[in-house]
């Protein structure tokens, strides 16, 4: 269903829905009220059909939201012009972070063993094929995949948690700062690094940066030990 042909139901009348309509209204239903409200009665009801005749289409709910998640991430568009790794992978964890802002359901859909369409395994091929050719094994750069999608669920983690109107950074120096400020003598690099926020959330950012400051230490390493054995 995700990897081939779209299968026709071989019995009842001309089929009149679509994969991509049916992905479409569970998106709705999850977008508005979580990945939970999501169930093949609702979809079918969204789409005025009754539950049963949705069974034509997709075989049950797994299927169901494995189809969601392909049709919501998409595939990662290209960066710009031709830019190297580093900018190749900044462009990749933006747009992964654009994502999951977009639809936080999908930091819900997204783990654990379950169906995985093509889609999604080009968004790992992307960063696999941006380290190819540094130096940097195949574990190691499918380990660089996993480490900046981390980072990036993290950080979206804590804005849905925060809320949409919600900054994690400001309610974080909102809950703590009372007690750091009270308590300055017995913390005071806490009230030393919260005493002037420069009211920005660049967790992401800064994150982001680190973990390519790393991999780009490791490259440069690596493609340094080359040059020694080559000379």
């Amino acid at each position: 269903m995700l990897w081939g042909p779209h299968p026709k139901p071989t019995r009842g009348p001309k089929p009149a829905l679509t994969l991509e309509r049916i992905a479409r209204a569970g998106i709705e239903i999850a977008d508005a009220e979580g990945l939970g409200a999501v169930s093949m009665q609702r979809v079918a009801g969204l789409l005025d059909y009754t539950k049963m005749s949705l069974y034509r289409y997709v075989p049950g709910k797994a299927e169901l939201v494995a189809l969601m998640v392909e049709e919501a991430v998409g595939e990662p568009s290209p960066a710009p012009g031709a830019p190297d790794w580093r900018s190749q992978l900044h462009d990749w964890a933006n747009q992964l972070a654009m994502a999951f802002g977009a639809h936080p359901w999908l930091l819900d859909a997204t783990v654990g063993p379950r169906m995985t369409g093509p889609r999604e395994l080009a968004w790992l091929e992307r960063v696999v094929a941006a380290l190819d050719g540094n130096g940097l094994t195949g574990p190691e750069r499918m380990d660089a995949a996993v480490l900046l999608a981390g980072h990036v669920r993290g950080i979206a983690e804590q804005a849905r948690t925060a809320g949409p109107a919600g900054d994690p950074e400001a309610q974080l120096l909102a809950v703590l700062g009372g007690l750091v400020r009270e308590h300055a003598e017995r913390f005071p690099a806490l009230a030393s690094a919260m005493a002037a926020p420069d009211g920005r959330d660049q967790a992401l950012e800064f994150g982001l940066e680190r973990i390519l400051d790393g991999l780009d230490a490791l490259i440069t390493r690596r493609q340094g030990r080359r040059g020694v054995s080559g000379g």
